[in-house]
């Protein structure tokens, strides 16, 4: 038996998506995604292949040969058609409604036999690939809880936040059972390594001072998808001008940010989205350098007498008041005025934001792994969406317009290039940085990494 250290045991309702890394980890042994994303690009999941008509609005998804759930129930079309209307009709956990229904409000999802899925679109929808690999199939269990899925793993005991009990299935890979233990603290998890108490911990770039990497163990790091940002206020205020969010950029020292806050566990971003979304190893950038000589000139231009008001959570991201200290300091340092207001609830921090009540500038994450979604969902001032804070950009719109428009894979990621190029030169954000995960085990495991996503695979 495999023993892991995550931060947190959860099986979430069906109607629920996240991008939390121990309940992925989680997901991945037990549920299937319907596409599996690597690295921008998608690979067969619970879909073992698709097909698409030339024009891009009609798609044919094949559910592998096999497919069956814990129970012994055959996962067929309609189970994933009821699937996916539980999460097109819910909310998120702030009480949002999930961005998929507005993505899929025109398209026809239907079962064309109980081994093919149809999705109609009047647009190309090529974009359904990246969608669909964020859904992980589930069926709740006889007594309502969601574990039945159709993963190498079944569920054999849970306690909710405190630990499971997995098996493997009849001919999958890995340990014949993995126990998984709920520890909230990154410097207990990695003590619970060290004891021997578990065979491997995660999320240890949490631990609250720099990790030692000491030899006595295997080591696993990985640069997250998400990115640390300021969201800026481009509605009013003088984050309006394009030249003040150019100004802030070059007046952060993101590099100093990675080093000394995140103890060398986190690269600078470049754009709105990581190095390994769709479109950005065609953008091919380097992050916006620290020139905070140039950042003085540009806001020489402009009126700064007003003061800037920073908003910050507790956590959320991880270090946020530490960044947000470090970042008032900097833009104070090229000649503008900062207020730091502090919000404790962080859920509510999250509605405020969402109703765009974020003063000048407030940090936040950028989580989903589609560039599509991030796009569309935060820059677009067509769709205006729910994290949209009042970027207006006519050519970048014309960019996104194009890459919606796009079906072939190339062609899909030319277009996001185009879009994550045009967003440096004229940021709608304060680009930050992108934390590193890191996990560690004993060195004679094998079959232990690391994703993008910060998932533990166990092989």
């Amino acid at each position: 038996m495999l023993t892991i250290s995550l931060e947190k045991i959860d099986f979430l309702p069906p109607t629920r998506v996240t991008d939390d890394t121990s309940v992925l980890t989680l997901k991945n042994l037990v549920f299937e995604p319907l596409l599996r994303w690597d690295n921008g690009s998608v690979s067969p999941g619970l879909f073992s292949h698709w097909t698409q008509a030339e024009d891009g609005c009609n798609w044919a998804f094949h559910i592998r040969e096999g497919a069956v759930f814990h129970d012994g129930k055959r996962c067929v079309a309609e189970d994933i058609i009821s699937f996916l209307n539980g999460i097109l009709d819910a909310v998120d956990t702030f009480g949002m409604k999930w961005s998929y229904a507005r993505y899929l409000k025109d398209a026809r999802i239907s079962a064309d036999s109980d081994a093919i899925l149809c999705v109609s679109n009047p647009k190309p929808i090529a974009d359904i690939v990246d969608i669909f690999s964020e859904f992980y199939i589930c069926r709740l269990d006889a007594n309502g809880r969601p574990l039945l899925g159709t993963g190498r793993y079944r569920v054999s005991d849970y306690e909710p936040q405190k630990n499971v009990l997995l098996e493997k299935t009849n001919g999958a890979s890995g340990p014949d059972r993995i126990l998984a233990l709920a520890e909230k603290r990154a410097d207990m998890r990695y003590e619970q390594l060290r004891s021997g108490y578990v065979d491997a911990a995660s999320n240890l770039e949490r631990v609250d001072k720099a990790l030692d990497f000491s030899l006595d163990y295997q080591w696993g790091k990985a640069v997250n998808t998400l990115s640390v940002m300021y969201y800026l206020n481009c509605s009013k205020g003088i984050f309006r001008s394009p030249a003040a969010r150019l100004a802030v950029n070059y007046a952060v020292d993101t590099q100093a940010i990675a080093e000394d806050i995140f103890h060398g566990l986190a690269v600078p971003s470049a754009t709105i989205v990581s190095p390994f979304h769709l479109g950005a190893a065609k953008a091919n950038l380097s992050p916006i350098p620290f020139d905070p000589e140039k950042a003085r000139r540009l806001l020489g231009e402009l009126d700064t007498s007003n003061d800037v008001e920073l908003r910050t959570p507790t956590f959320m991201p991880e270090r946020a008041p530490e960044m947000s200290a470090f970042v008032a300091a900097s833009l104070e340092a090229v000649g503008l005025k900062v207020n730091v207001t502090t919000q404790l609830d962080r859920p509510e921090y999250a509605r405020q934001i969402g109703r765009k009540d974020m003063g000048d500038m407030a940090i936040f994450d950028s989580s989903p792994h589609s560039t599509y979604r991030i796009l569309n969902d935060k820059i677009s001032s067509a769709t205006q969406a729910v994290w949209w804070q009042g970027y207006d950009d006519e050519e970048t719109e014309a960019l996104i317009a194009d890459a919606n428009m796009a079906v072939e894979d190339a062609d899909r990621e030319e277009a996001y290039a185009l879009c994550l190029k045009r967003l440096q030169q004229n940021p709608p954000w304060l680009y930050l940085v992108h934390p590193i995960d890191v996990f560690a085990a004993r060195k004679d495991l094998r079959g232990l990494s690391i994703d993008n996503k910060g998932t533990l695979n166990i092989r």
